[in-house]
């Protein structure tokens, strides 16, 4: 590209720190490498006009996992692994209340409840079954019993009489929350430049060349951070799952407030605005779904629109208003990827859909990972 001196010296020369994505970690990364190295210069390369994946299309849920989450991570987890999940889930989510104030990412405590499909008495009666074991295996991150039964206070049709709700989840507004960050990067003097992908790099002794859809440039350290599309540039073990989400035109009186799990979490929805917002349905899918393209299918989109009409806005008439994507990482194992994947190359990728819960906090434990 046709750079001037000034452009160079300014943006794409000596740089200490690269990192890839301006998402939830790669943002949160920077503004702790700042902490840390308060002269170092950072650039953040996003390949987006604003974050993709799904920091900034993600349904806005500080959640902590369902019980049927909870107890099918027991199944392929040990109970102090499933434990090391939840606490990272609380601890991310506090930071980043710390971080930004829970007015600027419009934080609300509103409770998560699971629904239950009429067709899944199984399931749900072994939810009603677990839940003193659940709540006693997470005591010492609560301090207090998180799920409890309660009745179908909001009238949702095909589902059993009962919720079993988590008293501590909450929600939030996903474009405050990443206007938030933005704004305090570039107030702390990180650099991002939008619209540019990161296609390959090469480690030397010192440093590791980056070579970007517009230009090649040479950073002493280079951190990825692009989650769900991870395996674009790592062999790290990590598989794009896409979710699809749509939101209602406002609804007159709604009486839905907090957020929703059902169908073992594949689906979610809550309150935004006057609105339903609601999402998933990959479980229909779930080859189709491993991709890291954006857009919606027949399937899916059906699917929702069934579940809006014949269970969660049963007898309301409802308008939708947008659709939209987001890329997520995922893998076999819960626990994030945070770690030097060469020298001078650093990741922290494979969120499992918990962005928003553990985004703070794997990049903090990122920027103290990284050796300057």
């Amino acid at each position: 590209m046709n750079f001037s001196y000034w452009e160079h010296k300014t943006w794409l020369s000596a740089i200490d720190f690269t990192i890839v994505g301006s998402g939830i970690v790669g943002l949160n990364c920077a503004l702790y490498l700042k902490e840390r190295f308060p002269k170092a210069k950072i650039l953040i390369l996003e390949k987006g006009m604003l974050p993709q994946g799904a920091s900034t299309k993600n349904a806005g849920f500080a959640c902590f996992g369902s019980i049927s989450e909870v107890l099918s991570d027991l199944d392929s987890h040990t109970e102090e692994e499933v434990v090391s999940l939840v606490k990272k889930r609380l601890d991310g989510i506090n930071l980043l209340r710390s971080n930004l104030g829970d007015t600027a990412i419009g934080y609300k405590n509103y409770g998560g409840h699971e629904l239950f499909l009429t067709a899944n008495k199984d399931l749900y009666e072994h939810c009603l079954d677990k839940i003193n074991d659940v709540n006693s295996l997470l005591k010492p991150v609560f301090k207090a019993d998180a799920f409890v039964a309660t009745q179908n206070k909001f009238n949702f049709k095909k589902i059993k009489e009962n919720y079993i709700t988590h008293i501590f989840e909450g929600q939030i507004n996903t474009g405050a929350m990443m206007q938030s960050l933005l704004a305090k990067a570039h107030q702390k003097g990180v650099l991002i430049l939008n619209n540019t992908n990161v296609k390959a790099f090469a480690t030397t002794a010192n440093s590791v060349a980056v070579e970007t859809s517009n230009f090649t440039l040479q950073t002493k350290k280079l951190i990825v951070t692009t989650n769900g599309f991870a395996a674009e540039l790592l062999q790290e073990k990590v598989k794009p799952a896409r979710a699809q989400v749509l939101v209602t035109t406002p609804i007159p009186n709604l009486h839905i407030k907090g957020t929703f799990h059902l169908d073992e979490g594949y689906y979610y929805f809550r309150n935004i605005d006057d609105r339903v917002l609601f999402g998933g349905g990959r479980n229909l899918d779930f080859k189709a779904e491993e991709t890291t393209v954006f857009g919606q299918t027949k399937i899916v989109q059906q699917k929702l629109e069934d579940i809006l009409r014949e269970t969660i806005l049963p007898n309301t008439p409802f308008k939708i208003d947008k659709k939209w994507s987001g890329i997520m990482g995922v893998g076999s194992q819960k626990k994030p990827i945070i770690k030097e994947v060469e020298p001078n190359v650093y990741c922290g990728v494979r969120l499992g859909g918990m962005g928003i819960a553990i985004g703070s906090l794997v990049g903090k434990e990122l920027a103290d990972l990284v050796k300057w």
